[in-house]
């Protein structure tokens, strides 16, 4: 009781503070117990980044190393014809991008003076068989017949000599003749023996030698007036110019009433049914290349192209200043439609594995360029990306083995890695399949509307 008085007599504002403090604390609490669901709801509800990126599966298959290279194409066969007469173009059509079979008449040049000069030729030739013919069956048995008539009468006087010498002994030793009588037929003997020797010699020589000449000498003749002759029928047909081989006229340099002088190129000729395609490659890679390996080839004029050809040649020296190795591929061209002389990439391959990991080569980030460690971004079932480092081996141009790091059958990122980080959360875009799928269905639709108007 005696306390009220003086709570009575306090100031106002003393008993007003305890009060104002006591109410800003309930509303600080208020606010709190109000904002608080709030500001959870909003942490809660803060949005997490998701990139959009495609994907594709590790694959166990087998994966070749490729070497990309620029090649030429070439004809197989090509040639440059040329005369090897001169004289005035008596027949040559326009020849240009012409077909032709082998042996076809192509060019005929004026020959009157060679068929001149052929039959004169000709005419020499018959001569000679002729002398030949004359020294074979009349000179040579002429002689030889003479031969033998001398050396029969040699040896008939010789035999008449002798008996005349030994008649004339017997009467000499009778006393019937004188001395000189004997001598002389002595002398008559020996005469004659010597003409037997010289008509016997004169027989060996004309059948060892001269008739041996003679016949010789009639031979050569005859084969000098032939070898003319053959020479002769030669230049005659040089001026008729067939195709060496069937193929394609690339190029005309001469043409009908032109004078066409000995070496001088008339046309080009090219067999282009089966081309050779020259290609450089790094001479470090010409060792791990053998003959008969496949290449691929894609003509530039015809960039959707894929042919298949196969190795044939690899050079034994090296481009000094580039450091290659020319390849030569050989190529089917039926219909002629590769072009010589035209571009070509080609494509080898090299290195090859089997039941090896392999990815896309953008699904792998290199560490650098040359290096053969990077990193591939693996997706769980829960879409979320994650940095799995990983070691490659054999190249391609577009796939790439793994040989440590990945198993296989694992979903790696292979668009929109790039700068992707680790536990990033990923959806997978379906967009190249839908318009893929609505580009299959167009191209049904159009192809029964064609269907249709037909």
């Amino acid at each position: 009781m005696q306390n009220e008085p003086e709570l009575k007599n306090r100031p106002l504002r003393a008993r007003r503070g305890p009060l104002v403090t006591a109410a800003l604390i309930a509303i600080v609490i208020i606010l709190a117990v109000w904002l608080w669901p709030r500001h959870k709801a909003e942490v809660e509800e803060e949005p997490t980044v998701v990139v959009s990126v495609k994907v594709a599966k590790a694959e166990r298959t087998s994966i070749a190393a490729e070497v990309i290279a620029q090649g030429t194409i070439f004809a197989r066969h090509e040639a440059v014809v040329s005369s090897k007469i001169s004289g005035q173009i008596k027949q040559m059509s326009l020849l240009r991008n012409k077909a032709v079979r082998e042996g076809e008449v192509i060019v005929a040049l004026e020959s009157r003076d060679l068929q001149a000069q052929r039959a004169e030729a000709a005419a020499a030739a018959q001569e000679a068989r002729a002398n030949l013919r004359n020294v074979t069956a009349g000179t040579i048995p002429q002689t030889r017949a003479q031969d033998e008539k001398a050396v029969r009468d040699a040896q008939a006087n010789l035999t008449n000599a002798r008996v005349l010498r030994d008649r004339r002994r017997r009467l000499f030793e009778q006393g019937g003749i004188s001395q000189k009588d004997v001598e002389a037929a002595e002398l008559a003997v020996t005469t004659a023996e010597n003409e037997l020797r010289l008509a016997e010699a004169t027989a060996a020589v004309h059948n060892a030698t001269t008739n041996t000449n003679d016949q010789v000498v009639g031979e050569a003749r005859v084969n000098q007036a032939v070898a003319r002759l053959a020479s002769i029928d030669t230049q005659l047909s040089y001026a008729t110019i067939r195709a060496p081989f069937s193929g394609i006229i690339t190029d005309q340099f001469q043409y009908q009433g032109e004078y066409a002088a000995a070496g001088a190129k008339l046309f080009t000729i090219s067999d282009v049914s089966e081309v050779i395609v020259k290609t450089p490659v790094p001479d470090n890679v010409a060792p791990l290349i053998k003959l008969g390996d496949p290449a691929k080839v894609h003509p530039e004029d015809h960039p959707d192209v894929e042919l298949l050809g196969t190795i044939a040649l690899i050079s034994r020296s090296s481009d000094l200043q580039n450091r290659t190795v020319e390849l030569w591929i050989n190529l089917k061209n039926p219909g002629g439609r590769l072009r010589a002389n035209t571009a070509a990439k080609v494509s080898l391959s090299t290195q090859s594995a089997n039941d090896v990991v392999v990815v896309d080569v953008a699904a792998v980030t290199l560490d650098a360029t040359n290096a053969n460690q990077g990193v591939v971004m693996v997706v769980d079932d829960k879409n979320v990306a994650h940095e799995t480092k990983v070691t490659i081996g054999i190249r391609s141009t577009e796939k790439v083995e793994i040989t440590s790091g990945l198993k296989g059958g694992e979903t790696v990122v292979v668009e929109g890695n790039y700068a992707l980080p680790d536990q990033a959360r990923v959806e997978i875009a379906k967009e190249e399949d839908e318009s893929k799928d609505k580009g299959k269905e167009d191209a049904k639709d159009s192809g029964e509307k064609k269907e249709e108007h037909k």
